[in-house]
């Protein structure tokens, strides 16, 4: 004789683990029909070696500015500086080699400006407890004050030839900007999964309290987090400031917003919807196709925008309806 209550129960949970697997490979089952529907409408150009190779090059600085912001997002605070801070740190790195500043030099004092924008945060936010929305709102409008006192509102150019290599050359065919962003996503995900620094973030994030009374010293979690933001900021900066061969003053927004809608893309990948770099690397792939695609079929640049608007809240309602079905 069958057990009805059995079966009854069986069944519930065999659908959930059904919904959550399609859950969990929506963001994956997104980027290839985003993959075959351009191939459709534009085979021989998307499809392409070359477009293939462009479009990783155009994604590399964005994968590192969320990478970036998704060790922020795992120790649970928020930095909508990393764009400003991306133009900052190359401006101040490209004024510098005009300047006259050795180019090895002028690299370091870049990284070293991202690093400080990111460290300070972090104090502001850990340490004095203030909302690091709040904190990092305010640091991304003075930070873009910065970049036109830096640049005195002026494209800077003149940059020297043995800058370019950061963003121009090209080993092996591939451009230098792709094995930056491929190094650099692979130091955060080995940072998050296998150090202590990587467990103590994930901890935070899941439960400052709890942390805190497991002996983790949360405050300087928090900051270390923001600290590297900012070195990943600076990064992407640099390499922005050799690919254009310039410095424009602008205030680097919309790197952040993709930055923000790649990790909540993400978040759906794991079963606790949780800030992770496999899905942040999946979210920029499909920011990065999206916006080659919708180029190769001529929509012009305001209907990428609203779709990029679009992604954003999608990706944010996604995540926080996985939260409450957990």
């Amino acid at each position: 004789m069958v057990d009805t209550q059995t079966v009854s129960v069986a069944v519930p949970q065999r659908r959930t683990k059904i919904v959550n697997t399609l859950w969990q490979g929506g963001t994956i089952i997104a980027l290839l029909a985003l993959i075959a529907i351009f191939g459709i409408l534009r085979p021989e150009q998307f499809l392409s070696v070359t477009n293939l190779r462009n479009i990783l090059e155009q994604i590399a600085i964005l994968a590192i500015l969320a990478a970036a912001q998704t060790v922020v997002m795992v120790a649970g605070d928020f930095d909508l500086s990393v764009g400003a801070n991306a133009i900052l740190s190359g401006a101040v790195a490209a004024v510098a080699m005009v300047a006259g500043v050795p180019t090895g030099l002028a690299i370091l004092l870049g990284l070293g400006m991202g690093l400080v924008i990111g460290l300070f945060n972090g104090v502001l936010v850990a340490y004095l407890g203030l909302s690091p929305f709040i904190v990092t709102l305010a640091s991304m409008t003075a930070v873009g004050g910065l970049i036109f006192i830096v640049t005195d509102g002026t494209t800077v150019y003149g940059l020297p030839e043995d800058f370019f290599w950061i963003g121009q050359s090209r080993p092996f065919g591939i451009p230098m900007p792709i094995f930056i962003a491929a190094g650099f996503a692979l130091l955060i995900w080995f940072l998050l999964r296998f150090t202590v620094i990587g467990r103590r973030w994930y901890a935070v994030g899941g439960n400052p309290e709890v942390a805190r009374l497991s002996g983790i010293n949360v405050a300087a979690a928090r900051v270390a987090a923001f600290g590297v933001a900012g070195f990943g900021s600076a990064i992407g900066g640099l390499i922005l400031a050799s690919r254009l061969g310039n410095v424009s003053p602008q205030p680097g927004s919309n790197y952040m917003l993709f930055a923000v809608a790649a990790v909540f893309l993400g978040m759906t990948l794991v079963s606790s919807v949780a800030a992770n770099l496999p899905g942040t690397m999946v979210g920029v792939l499909i920011i990065g196709v999206m916006s080659n695609g919708l180029n190769l079929v001529g929509a012009n640049t305001y209907v990428q925008q609203v779709l990029t608007g679009i992604i954003i809240i999608a990706a944010v309602a996604l995540s926080a309806m996985r939260k409450r079905t957990h």
